[in-house]
């Protein structure tokens, strides 16, 4: 007959688990009391093993038949290792013992938000925030459902209810963030955790999520002033030295983002963003080995960080190295097929080493990409011009017009090719919209054609409108 041991409550957790593996070992049968059994399920759970977690929770659920935590215990470990429908069962007879557990509710509502069946998710969520004590977590969960739903209106309501119970909240204050970015209004974000502020001063993230809505509406003095508080009160935060180097850079302050982000440097593991971003400084700065040198490190780090790629064609490009710029384009290119500027680069690459039905092609496709972009549609129609092909210039243009009717320059450039094909009456036509568009940039005209400085019709209808 095997010999029985009891162990209390009183001991230490760590014994527990040693007396526990003790009686595995010995093929022994020991008797556990509740708060022993739940250290060893924890012990294990800490340690990533549920399997052995589940073990010792059948064992618990042998001696303690009516102690529904074990079957709760139970339940979560078989969630998280996928055996759904016996968490489900286990959940079934723990509410059997002891119907008032909100856990019992919280783990369905997990697993039913998971299987992506909201209505039930949200139903036992509501179930367990009637019973439980402490209920910021389970009203974050309702806000991720919501979410999940699309209704991200709901989910900031929920996310303040969350906020309201417990200011220290840190997912419901980025969560909060993330549904407002999702619905363009960062004024009212901005208002949120400027009151929050209010009552949390020494909130590293409320200050970190008022800099990025900052920075979304375009503020970013006001940004940089909140990612620099961010940083005061937690000068370990390298998400803030990294989106401060980024308001930098918006402000055109190159030298000072590199210092930002080379501080990131200190707090956490150099990344590919990080080297590009410094590289597209050192880029704007024109000083092209560094620039080159980053961009290097940052696709050595992520070969699939395109704009890594990418700034080397560009260095190369500005030394004129147009063939070697052309092959990193294409490497960007590979990654990222539908980037408008990677073509752009590329279109303008391939025409500067006389590729010029390559570079058509490729304009082609920008324009295609972005129709909004009037430089592309200027230099595609200025490669046909270039050829004595005035009529395609001109088709050009005109579905430039089309897509860009507010576009002053292309009405300008429209005057000029239809000068240059003789059509006059036309052309004047063009030149009253363009006007009408924009009368200070008639300059763009004369940079084309010169010769139109002495038209005296063209200088009168300008002076009309310049008037």
């Amino acid at each position: 007959m095997e010999e029985e041991f009891e162990f209390g409550f009183t001991e230490d957790p760590k014994f527990s688990v040693e007396r526990y593996e003790e009686m595995i070992r010995n093929h022994d049968q020991y008797f556990f009391d509740a708060q022993a059994f739940e250290n060893i399920i924890d012990y294990y759970i800490e340690k990533n093993d549920p399997a052995k977690a589940l073990q010792v929770a059948e064992y618990a659920i042998n001696q303690h038949p009516f102690a529904a935590v074990f079957l709760i215990k139970q339940a979560q470990l078989l969630a998280i290792t996928n055996h759904t429908g016996a968490a489900f069962a286990a959940l079934d007879k723990a509410a059997m013992l002891e119907a008032s557990d909100a856990d019992i509710y919280i783990i369905r509502g997990n697993m039913y938000e998971s299987m992506e069946r909201y209505a039930e998710a949200l139903e036992n969520y509501e179930k367990a925030l009637d019973l439980a004590e402490e209920t910021d977590e389970i009203l974050l969960h309702i806000a991720y459902v919501y979410q999940n739903m699309g209704d991200y209106e709901t989910s900031i309501t929920y996310l303040k209810l969350c906020l309201k119970q417990n200011m220290e909240n840190q997912d419901a204050l980025y969560e909060l963030a993330f549904c407002y970015d999702v619905l363009d209004n960062q004024e009212e974000s901005v208002q949120f955790y400027q009151q929050y502020i209010d009552t949390e001063p020494y909130s590293y993230a409320a200050w970190y999520n008022l800099g990025n809505a900052f920075t979304k509406l375009g503020l970013f003095e006001k940004a940089i002033d909140a990612y620099d508080y961010a940083i005061l009160i937690k000068d370990s935060f390298a998400s803030a030295y990294f989106n401060k180097g980024n308001a930098l850079v918006n402000l055109e302050k190159y030298a000072e983002a590199i210092e930002v982000y080379r501080h990131t440097f200190e707090y956490e593991q150099p990344n590919a963003d990080t080297y590009c971003a410094i590289g597209e400084c050192y880029e704007k700065l024109e000083q092209m080995d560094d620039a080159r040198a980053f961009y290097k490190k940052s696709v050595k780090m992520d070969p699939k960080l395109a704009d890594a790629w990418f700034g080397i064609g560009v260095t190369l490009d500005f030394e004129e190295r147009y063939f070697e710029a052309l092959h990193f384009y294409k490497k960007a290119l590979d990654i990222d097929l539908t980037n408008a500027d990677y073509w752009f680069a590329i279109a303008d690459a391939e025409y500067k080493l006389g590729h010029i039905q390559e570079a058509e092609d490729a304009y082609e496709k920008v324009v295609e990409l972005n129709p909004m972009d009037i430089d592309a549609w200027l230099d595609y129609s200025s490669i046909l011009y270039e050829q004595q092909r005035l009529t395609g210039a001109i088709e050009i243009i005109s579905q430039a017009i089309k897509n860009n009717p507010e576009a002053a320059e292309l009405y300008y450039r429209m005057v000029a090719y239809l000068f240059a094909k003789g059509e006059y009456n036309e052309a004047l036509n063009y030149l009253e919209l363009a006007l009408s568009a924009d009368p200070e940039k008639h300059y763009i005209l004369f940079d084309y054609l010169p010769q139109l400085q002495e038209n005296k019709v063209i200088l009168d209808i300008i002076n009309r409108y310049s008037k």
